[in-house]
Parts: structure tokens; sequence; C-alpha cells
């Protein structure tokens, strides 16, 4: 009888041990399962388990949801990771790909260590969570140790590269001057257990955006995207409901856009199978006040190929799209087509390397009131992750992209720009979606800058000794708009200051009895965040007597002839604003010679070296009417050719060798 018990504890013993296996392997085949499908959610939950469970013998975990794997039952999951270096590394790309950057480090910590040719990118993810996580010195230190193990060059390599600039960059942000007028704050209308992003205004009150929040039928979370709205009330969110865009069963739908007139939309519709997501740009019209059941659009979608997240410009005639179609740049570029009044789309265009890069560019948008597009990229140097860039101008005329820098932009992703700012101030009332503080997915965020009055200074200084000028009344003029916008007075030092919205075009203009006009065109500094700026001085030249003669320095001409030097032009420039600026002027540009030579041949050479004075003016837009050239030949000498003692005077014959100009009429 004591043997009999014995055999049955030790089989009860290696039933429970078989049966606490069997269990632990359907949390690991569970796991594989839900990666495979791109469900990482799902499969962190599970592999999470499955290490626990590995941890302790005597007990299986409980309490689990969302998705419920019934360890009893009796059909087998296949087990694919093989190890458990396999499994913390899958747990850590689980983490990444959810955006839940604080639970991923501690496991890509963890493979970092592991076999290299095994577990050949685990610095660099660690790397860049760690960047996510603004952990910037240890950021840099497994980049570059990352780099310095590495044998392939790669996207990864270059990626890893550029992560070290990124970090520099991101460091020189953190320093940037008036951060204090910037205000970012997550949306607590818009936002939801799940992401919430693609913001898009269907009309000036009512907004529609994606998000993966659960229904309010659905038991269990959810991944499905789809379209939502919410009306606002002079300001005020109403409540966030369902749109009524049709959507069919395991479609993901959303990230969409709308024609001026509102009654067309291209979105999104996308699924995800085997890791691999397959999108494409679908089109819905407004029919009685319904809409359509979505259907492919036609010149936007190519077979093998996604496309994604249309933008249709302010005009109507152009449509934006993401793609990794052939013919790019690499990875995902935006493309454009034109459209009609119709929605029907024309052949695409890729939009050229000026935008795109060899990685990722995404999620593009346009500021018609400051003409200025907005796109999100992976591919230059930023924050980090997907940054938003801009460029100013017409479609057909792009600037060079910029970076907003921080804090639009986060060490984290930030996609989906949308502006109602002013023609000066994009930044003025902005919705935005980015993932910098949350745990797994992009949220709603709202973006204002408060823009500082600018301060603007100067000087006015007299031209003979360079000695500040008071009570000289300077006039700033808008040259935009050909607007007065400030009179003012220097003071006792010569200065003068005023203060505006934002830096622009200007142009200041300096009147004091006695003297000439003058004036400079400045723009302020390049820093668009600088506050002050100090404008380049504005010299005053008292009007001479009149016949009184005012040398033009500087003017230089090929020996024996009448032909100007390169290095006269500066000099001629100024007396070309003089007469500019003094547009009631008329002078006589007289030339002088020394009495090298003849009477004759002197005479001849300054009428000749006057007129091509004259003519250089002329080519810079003075009329002709308001100059007379003069040739003087030897006849006005202001210094002695020679010396007392008959000697040659090289000194006294340079004075004599000169251009100048006498007032006429004022």
């Amino acid at each position: 009888m004591y043997m009999k018990r014995i055999s049955l504890l030790l089989s009860l013993i290696c039933f429970v041990g078989f049966a606490h296996a069997q269990f632990v392997n359907d949390y690991l085949g569970a796991a594989d399962k839900y990666f495979t499908k791109g469900d990482y959610y799902s499969a962190a939950q599970y592999y999470e388990k499955y290490l626990e469970s590995n941890k302790s013998k005597t007990k299986k975990q409980a309490g689990y949801q969302p998705y419920a794997v019934s360890a009893a039952t009796t059909k087998k999951i296949t087990v694919t990771s093989n190890s458990k270096e396999k499994v913390i590394y899958n747990l850590a790309e689980s983490y990444r790909k959810l955006h839940f950057h604080e639970k991923a480090a501690p496991y890509y910590m963890e493979a970092s260590n592991f076999n290299k040719t095994a577990f050949p990118l685990a610095k660099f993810h660690y790397a860049t969570t760690l960047r996510a996580m603004e952990k910037y010195d240890e950021a840099t230190t497994f980049f570059t140790a990352f780099l310095q193990e590495y044998p392939t060059k790669d996207k990864y390599a270059a990626t890893a590269a550029r992560e070290i600039e990124n970090l520099q960059f991101i460091k020189q942000q953190m320093a940037r001057k008036n951060l204090e007028a910037y205000k970012v704050e997550k949306s607590s209308a818009l936002n939801a257990e799940g992401g919430s992003y693609a913001p898009v205004w269907m009309s000036d009150n009512t907004l529609w955006f994606t998000s993966t929040r659960p229904l309010g039928t659905e038991k269990n979370k959810t991944t499905t995207n789809r379209i939502y709205q919410i009306d606002y009330n002079n300001g005020a969110a109403g409540t966030v409901s369902l749109s009524t865009v049709p959507q069919d069963k395991d479609m993901q739908q959303g990230v969409l856009t709308v024609t001026p007139d509102g009654n067309t939309i291209f979105l999104t519709r996308w699924v995800i199978a085997n890791d691999k997501k397959t999108a494409a740009i679908y089109q819905s019209k407004k029919m009685n006040g319904t809409w359509s059941e979505p259907v492919l659009s036609a010149g936007l979608n190519e077979t093998g190929s996604n496309s994604q997240q249309p933008f249709v410009m302010p005009d109507g005639k152009h449509i934006i799209f993401s793609t990794d179609r052939p013919g790019g740049w690499g990875g995902f570029d935006l493309w454009m087509a034109n459209m009609d009044e119709n929605g029907n789309v024309s052949a695409a265009a890729n939009m050229g390397m000026k935008v795109n890069t060899e990685f990722d560019e995404q999620a593009a948008s346009y500021h018609a009131a400051s003409k200025t597009f907005v796109f999100s990229s992976n591919g230059r140097v930023g924050m980090g992750g997907y940054d938003f860039y801009y460029c100013k101008g017409e479609l057909d005329n792009l600037s060079e992209p910029k970076n907003f820098g921080y804090p639009v932009n986060s060490e984290k992703d930030d996609l989906y720009f949308i502006s109602k700012g002013t023609e000066r101030n994009i930044l003025e009332n902005v919705i935005m979606s980015s993932d910098r503080d949350a745990a797994c997915c992009l949220e709603l965020y709202s973006l204002k800058r408060l823009k500082a009055l600018k301060q603007l200074t100067g000087i006015v200084l007299a031209c003979v000794d360079n000695k500040p000028m008071s009570g000289v009344n300077v006039e700033i003029i808008d040259t935009i708009n050909n607007k007065v916008i400030a009179g003012l007075t220097t003071d006792a030092s010569g200065r003068y200051s005023f203060t505006l919205e934002d830096f622009l075009p200007l142009k200041a203009i300096a009147t004091n009895d006695g003297y000439f006009k003058s004036s400079i065109k400045f723009k302020g500094p390049a820093d668009e965040e600088e506050v002050n700026f100090t404008n380049p001085e504005i010299c005053l030249t008292k009007i001479p007597e009149p016949e009184a003669a005012v040398k033009v320095d500087n003017v230089y001409y090929d020996f024996n002839k009448s032909s100007l030097q390169k290095k006269s032009f500066a000099s001629l420039d100024k007396l070309v604003g003089l007469l500019n600026d003094n547009p009631e002027l008329t002078i006589e540009l007289g030339a002088h010679t020394d009495s090298k030579g003849t009477d004759e041949y002197n005479q001849k050479l300054s009428d000749a070296r006057a007129k091509t004075v004259v003519k250089y003016l002329i080519s810079k837009g003075i009329n002709k009417d308001r100059l007379i050239a003069t040739g003087y030949g030897e006849t006005v000498p202001v210094a002695d050719n020679s010396n007392a003692d008959g000697t040659d005077n090289p000194d006294g014959r340079q004075e004599n060798r000169r251009t100048e100009f006498k007032v006429l009429k004022k």
C-alpha cells in the first residue's frame, strides 16, 4: 500500500509538471502567434507571462485580459521562439513597436549582451529606446558601440550615424531661447484609451481624426483604427462620436483628407497580416448627407506597393500622399498628383530629393495662409524618430526643408500637423499628434506659440566723422506692403528703436535738415527665435554749398583708359543709393586728371571717364536726365603735381586724379 501511494504521488507530480510545462508552452505559442500577426500588445502580454511562469513552477498566472488563451484545450499551439534570448528580444521588439520605451528598455538592455551575430540590431534598438527616454549620453554610447561592431553599410548604419548627430541637435534645441513662448498640451477632449492621431478640419467647427479607442460594445481592448469626429461650439469641445464612413470588418481605416467643397474624402485603409501592413487610398463621396462605401482611388495606388496619408491641397487641384512604390528615393516618399474638380487624379510624380530621403517621408499638409508645406521625416537630422519639417513657398518652388525644432518636435515620433495659424505665425493654433508623453501610442496635442514682440534698434551717424546724430527723423517702411509702420526720432546717442510683431523686410529712411536723405534695408536676424536685432548703421552726408564738389572715394580706372575697375563699384553703388534716396537731385559728375600728358589728351581722357561713370549710374536705374558728365582734365588741381624744386610729386598727382560730383538741383 505504501509503495502504491509513493507511485501515485510521483505520477501526480509528473502530471502536474507536464501540465505546467504544457501551460507555459501555450503562453509562448500564443505570444509568437500574436507577434507574427503584428498584434504586439497581446504578444507582449504573453511573452511576459511566459517569462513569469518560468520563474514559478508551482502556480500559473491568472486574470489576464484582453485575449483569453485556453491552456486546457486539446489543440496544441506551435511554438516558434526557440530560446529564452529570442523571447526577451521579441518582447523588447513588441514594446518598441508599441512606442512603450520604458517597458522595452530593460529587455533591450539584456539583449544587447546577447550574441551579436544572432541579434545584430539589439544595441541599435536599445540606443533608440534610450534616446526616446531622453538618456542622451547613454544613447550616444550605444549608437557608437553598434557602429563599431556592425559590419554592414546599410540603413541601420546610416541611421545610427545620423542619430549621433540628432543627439547633438537635441542638446542644442533644449538650450533654445524663448521656450516659454511655446504651450504644448495634451487634448483631454480628443484622447482616450488607445491611440488618437491624424486630425483634419472637415469644417471650421468639425474635426475628424483617427483612433484605436475601443467602442462601447467591445469588451476587450482593440487595435482597430476608426474615424471619429468632434464638434466645437465657440471653442468648446463637444462629444467624440464615431463617423458614419462605412468600414468593413477586419479593415483598418483612417488618416483622411477632404476636398475644399467638403463632399469627397480620400482615406487610408489597411490590413495587417504576418507582421506586414498593406495600405491603399480609397475615396468616398457624400450623397444626401451620407458617405458612400469607400472605393479604391484610381491613380493613387499601385499593385505591390503601399499608398497612404493623402492630403488635398487647399486649392483642390493637387493631392499629396506617401507611398513606397518604385521610383522613389527609398522607404516611403511623398508623391503628388493633379486632381480635377470631380476628384479624378492624374498620374502621380515623386516630389523629388529636396523633400524625400532614402528613409521615410509621411503625413504631408499645407498651411495656405503662410504658404508653408509641412511633413514628417525620419531621414533628416532632428530630435529623433519622426520630426516635423517645413518648406516655404508654392509646391513648385519650395525652400529647403527646415526642422521646427523643440518643443514642436520631441525625441519620439511627431506626425500629422494641421494649423489655423496666421500668415506670420503658423504655430499660433496647431493640432498635432505625437507619442512624446504616451506609453504606447500617438496622441493628439494642441500647440500655441505666443510670439514675443520683436525689438529693433539702430543708429544714425555723420558720414564725415562717424559721430552719432541726435534729432534725426527715421521712417520705417514695410517694403512688402509699401506702408509706413513707424516714425521715430534719434535720441542723444543717435539711436532709435521700435517693436513689431514679427521680423519682415523693412526699410529705414533717415532725414535731417542740411543733409541728404539716406536709407538702409533689413529684415532681422537669421534665427527666428531672436527677439532683438540691431539694424545696420545709417550714414548721413551734409549737402554741399552750391558749386562745391564732393569727392567720390575709391573710384579707379584702368591705366590711361576710361574703363572702370571692379573695385570702384562698391563706392559708386553708394552714390546710386544717395541718388535713389534723394530723387529730386540732379548732379554733375566730374572727372579730373593730373598734369602728365598734354592738355588735349587729359581733357579727352577725363571726358571719357566722366561719361563712363554716368553710364554706370544709368545702368543702375538712375534717370539720365539727372546726370551731367564733365571732364576737367588737369585744369582744377587740388594739390601740386610737382615739388617746389621741380621734381615729381606722386602724392599730389594722386590727389588730382579724382572723381567728384556737384549738386546742380535739389
